[in-house]
């Protein structure tokens, strides 16, 4: 009775039952509605040999025999894939033949040393024999060590009471080459959850029963209502003990095993990869002509059009170079940018290759699939260093258009921070990615180059970059000087240090020079959101009523909105505000149109969203900014959904007014700037300098611009996992998002009057598929969400009187919002059981309130309209 492993009397047979079962479903559902199947069979188990140098060295043989396969849970005849089909036809003759060939293994300890086999079966079932072998591992102690089974190397704790052993398995600790990849932002991602636990009871020191489960739940982040889990369980029990074989004599393990059959060789416990053959796969081109339909460019807010791209980049990751070229060469100018939208999002060295080698960066004619693809990587949700090598390999070779190498450079931006929040920072192609923008920034002469490097800048969120965008926010003129702002203004607050503090309240209070408007409120909005001192705040509150006269009307707004969205710095603001009483009234009655405001979208369990608005006129009534953003943020995470931005400047002259102090030699501009899943894209300009102005808005048709239109792969989880019984599993979540983003500026000069138009629509469909596949039966769920929605943004301002009237209008449509789920089991033979359920629901509209003040104009604007009918000039 000294050893501390199980141990096998002599000369005899221990007869088991086993069962494996799968069960996949819905997180919350029982087990009983689940899909699934059970493999079961006798085992027989004997002792071959025992060291007679220690008792606790034995060799024993392990045999699967009556294998049966069935449903996990009754099914009605018409629904049971297994109806009338022997096991040997299930499975295959060879596959159960290889099945019931026994293994031998060497325990030590109660320890697997080696497992032995026959070589050349069938990965499959020796998986399903390497599940078998790991469950006579356990120790007769309690205690935590490493040890290796078919899950891998994992850390694995023993608890011992008795004749009873629990063996809790850290599976999320597991060595093993793991397939797969999660998506770069955390709320876009797919949560895990796993456990794995064994209950060994014992009689006589050997095993009376074994029962294991191991759970595996998959949930979205920001919906955790959509998720899946696997569950498998293993059982096996004693059923008799009877006169069995006697043992091998033999001083060494190797002799022993030549004696029993030479054919055995030693193989790791550790399962090997099985990677399941495609039965009637289509080819990829025939996948692309059945989706084709959905892909026309007037599809594209359509939840089918988000649907066919996923199930595309699924094809295409499959699929080599040669096919994903035959595809892109065969398909028309209309449908081509989607079919690069899909193949850049599928980033697989073939696709990154195949796209490389049809896009030719010296020919001007092709830049707009020039810029989907680019935008592509950038929204890439796994970039590879590769990709960012290759794109730095694009900058320093010829590029036909001007507009393409910008947005060249302001993607290799994103993608550097998305490599260095990944933890890679100091990899090759991203430092030398990193020295180049900064490099080339300090010796830009021309301001396009500067505004191409500090936008690509605004991007990658460099820490050691700050120096210089203060430098350029501090010294350089008008829309630089901005530009570099707000860089500054998208970096963590806590990467603000004591300087780019002193440098905004210079830029804010111009203590140096005079600084423009756009520049001093940005400087403001940055000190007020990095945690600002009671004497800035103070500092800032004083300057209101000394300003121009809409920026105090702005800058009021800003700390009302502090106040009524409860930011972080309200505490600050409502102590200095309490402190400054004697001072208020006159301070804070000012007139103006310009108006800052905050509020929810949504407001779940999971996921918040919020939105921002706010709008910054010159004295005259002309806007110079407005500023919309979207954001979406849970407990540990936040995402900078969408922000537009129109901007313009020196417009005076158009209504004949006086421009504000400071911007008497603004030349007149106007344009649009857009992020977009925390990617800052490149800029767009309605008109630049007064000619270009005159003849756009004589020609006016109020059509607005395109600023991003195209497919967006958003959700990208993928994980491969070794069941410990012995098949293998996949959890697969990709989420698409079809997006068409529109935005112009008119003017009337009849009712003196303009409008700013941003029409945001969008499409999304996201599919979850969690399987298990053993080579003879799938089984598993698929789970699909859509939504279709518009958000629009119109401002109309009407300059005929001062304050000028100011009407802001955001509205989402009603929209449909459709989920399924699918649950199925299937044979290679085409055979399948499945149960679907669906649901849909409209999701009604929103006008959303924006402020009270808004509400009263809008009424007057409107009211004001409708006895002047006539067409706009």
């Amino acid at each position: 009775g000294h050893t501390t492993g199980p141990s096998l009397n002599n000369d005899k047979l221990y007869k088991f039952a086993y069962s494996a079962e799968v069960y996949v479903d819905r997180v919350k559902a029982s087990l009983q509605k689940s899909a699934g199947y059970r493999i079961s069979s006798g085992v027989d188990v004997n002792l071959l040999w025992r060291n007679p140098d220690n008792d606790d060295d034995q060799l024993i043989k392990i045999t699967i025999k009556d294998v049966q396969v069935e449903n996990v849970n009754e099914r009605p005849a018409a629904k049971n894939i297994f109806k009338g089909k022997s096991t040997e036809k299930i499975i295959g003759k060879e596959y159960l033949e290889a099945l019931q060939r026994p293994i031998v293994l060497e325990l030590v300890r109660g320890k697997v040393k080696t497992f032995y086999s026959y070589q050349n079966e069938p990965g499959f079932t020796q998986n399903i024999k390497r599940g078998l072998a790991s469950l006579f591992q356990l120790q007769l102690h309690s205690g935590s060590s490493r040890e290796v089974d078919i899950s891998g190397k994992c850390n694995t704790t023993y608890h011992v009471r008795q004749d009873q052993v629990t063996k809790i398995k850290d599976l999320d600790s597991c060595e093993t080459a793991k397939q797969g990849f999660t998506s770069h932002n955390p709320i876009l991602d797919v949560g895990k959850k796993v456990t794995s636990a064994t209950i060994y009871v014992l009689e006589d020191s050997f095993i009376k029963s074994i029962k294991a489960e191991e759970n595996y739940v998959f949930l979205l982040n920001f919906r955790r209502k959509t998720g899946t889990k696997i569950v498998s369980k293993q059982k096996l029990e004693l059923k008799s003990v009877q006169a069995g074989p006697g043992l091998i004599a033999g001083k060494q393990v190797a002799g022993v095993i030549k004696t029993l059959d030479s054919s055995y060789v030693a193989m790791p416990l550790e399962a090997e990869p099985v990677k399941p053959e495609c039965q009637k796969c289509p080819s990829l081109s025939q996948h692309w002509q059945s989706i084709r339909e959905h892909m026309h460019p007037e599809k594209l807010s359509k939840a089918e059009a988000a649907q066919s791209f996923l199930s595309f980049i699924k094809s295409i990751r499959k699929a080599t170079k040669e096919e994903i070229l035959q595809v892109i060469r065969s398909e028309n100018k209309e449908l081509l940018p989607q079919v690069v939208d899909a193949v850049t999002s599928a980033q697989t060295p073939e696709s990154l290759e195949a796209i490389l080698e049809f896009l030719d960066f010296k020919d001007s004619s092709t830049s707009v699939l020039q810029e989907r693809f680019l935008y592509a990587c950038g929204f890439a949700s796994h970039p590879s260093e590769t990709l960012l090598k290759s794109l730095t390999d694009k900058f320093k070779g010829d590029i036909a258009n001007e507009e393409i190498r910008e947005t060249l450079v302001i993607v290799m931006g994103a993608l550097i921070r998305k490599l260095c929040d990944k933890g890679g920072c100091k990899l090759p192609f991203v430092v030398e990615a990193k020295r180049l923008i900064l490099n080339r920034l300090e010796k830009a002469k021309k301001d396009d180059n500067v505004r191409m490097y500090l936008l690509a800048l605004k991007n990658a969120l460099l820490p050691e970059a700050i120096p210089l965008l203060l430098k350029y926010a501090e010294s350089e003129e008008g829309p630089i000087s901005s530009l570099a702002a707000t860089a500054l203004q998208r970096y963590d607050p806590s990467f603000l240090t004591k300087e780019v503090k002193e440098t905004m309240n210079r830029i804010y209070h111009q203590n140096r020079k005079v600084h423009e408007k756009t520049v001093r409120t940005t400087a403001a909005a940055i000190i007020l959101n990095s945690n600002p001192s009671y004497m800035e705040v103070k500092n800032i509150l004083l300057s209101i009523g000394e300003l121009p006269m809409e920026m105090n009307k702005y800058m009021l707004s800003m700390i009302q909105d502090i106040l009524h969205f409860e930011m972080p710095s309200s505490k600050t603001v409502r102590k200095v505000l309490k402190d400054m009483r004697t001072h208020n009234y006159d301070r804070f009655s000012k007139m103006g149109s310009s108006s800052a405001y905050s509020g929810y979208i949504t407001r779940g369990p999971d996921v918040s969203s919020t939105y921002s608005l706010d709008i910054l006129y010159s004295g005259s009534g002309i806007l110079r900014r407005s500023n919309m953003n979207i954001h979406i943020f849970d407990r540990n995470a936040e995402l900078h959904a969408s922000q537009v931005v129109i901007e313009a400047q020196g417009l005076e002259s158009i209504i004949a007014a006086t421009p504000d102090e400071g911007e008497e030699n603004l030349d007149s501009f106007a344009g649009m700037s857009a992020i977009l899943f925390d990617v800052q894209l490149r800029p767009v300009t309605f008109f630049q300098g007064y000619g270009d102005l005159m003849s756009k808005m004589l020609s006016a048709t109020g059509d607005p611009m395109n600023v991003v239109k195209g497919l967006i792969l958003l959700t990208d989880y993928s994980q491969e996992i070794q069941l410990q019984s012995g098949p293998t599993a996949s959890a697969e979540f990709l989420g698409g998002l079809a997006i068409d983003i529109s935005g112009g500026m008119e003017f009337s000069l009849w009712y003196r009057e303009s409008k700013t138009n941003v029409k945001n629509r969008v499409a999304v469909f996201l599919s979850g598929n969690t399987e298990v596949d053993s080579f003879f039966v799938k089984t598993g769920m698929e789970t699909t969400l859509e939504v279709e929605t518009a958000l629009d943004f119109i401002s109309t301002v009407q300059f005929s009187q001062y304050p000028f009237l100011v009407c802001m209008q955001m509205d989402r449509i009603e929209s449909p919002f459709r989920s399924h789920v699918t649950k199925y089991e299937s044979l290679p033979s085409g055979r399948r059981y499945t149960a679907r359920r669906g649901k849909a629901e409209m999701l009604a509209g929103n006008e959303y309130p924006l402020h009270q003040e808004n509400s009263n104009m809008c009424r007057k604007v409107f009211g004001a309209k409708s006895d002047s009918a006539g067409s706009w000039f």
